[in-house]
């Protein structure tokens, strides 16, 4: 039965210290058995591990956007590397239908040669809307980022510069920044 009293007793004291914090009456020295000095050190103390915890949330929402961002980054960047991966199996094709219509005669209005150059310029289309660029300049300055120099050869005439692109021998291909397909050309010594 003692135990019940002390019980009892704790919820009615409880209660009064809940109803008195409500009422904002603050406990004396006596009733807390700390002194104003402890008190603001405990709550000093308290405020610290609240800015830690804060901190913690804010590193780790912080943490989770940054994951968030580089997922997406690298979704990206796979579908980016398949059509990279497709395109250049399709390449060599592109550059058959290419060399197809350049040894066609230029009077061939048969059906056959319509039909070459009908899926030709649909190849071209497709690539141009994939954002496919050539790399098919000759005159330019050569670039190794851009260029495979397969051949130096003297320049045909005395303005052009060295290591100016002369021909290109088979074009090549970027997306974006990045290249597909090196150039392959004759560059001037």
């Amino acid at each position: 039965m003692s135990n019940k009293k002390a019980k009892d007793f704790d919820s009615e004291e409880l209660d009064a210290t809940q109803e008195s914090e409500l009422n904002g009456e603050e406990k004396t020295e006596a009733e807390t058995g700390m002194s104003a000095d402890e008190l603001l050190e405990e709550n000093e103390k308290l405020r610290d591990e609240l800015n830690q915890k804060n901190d913690q949330i804010l590193r780790k929402v912080a943490e989770f956007e940054n994951l968030r961002k580089r997922t997406q980054r690298e979704r990206v960047q796979l579908f980016d590397d398949a059509k990279i991966n497709a395109i250049k199996d399709l390449l060599p094709v592109y550059d058959d239908l290419d060399r197809s219509i350049s040894n066609l005669p230029e009077n061939a209005d048969d059906s056959f040669a319509k039909g070459v150059r009908m899926v030709y310029s649909k190849f071209s289309n497709v690539l141009e809307q994939m954002g496919i660029e050539s790399i098919n300049e000759s005159g330019v300055p050569f670039d190794v980022d851009l260029h495979d120099a397969l051949l130096r050869q003297p320049s045909p005439d005395k303005k052009t510069e060295s290591n100016t692109v002369l021909q290109v021998l088979e074009p090549g291909y970027r997306l974006g920044e990045k290249v597909i397909r090196h150039a392959k050309v004759i560059v001037s010594e």
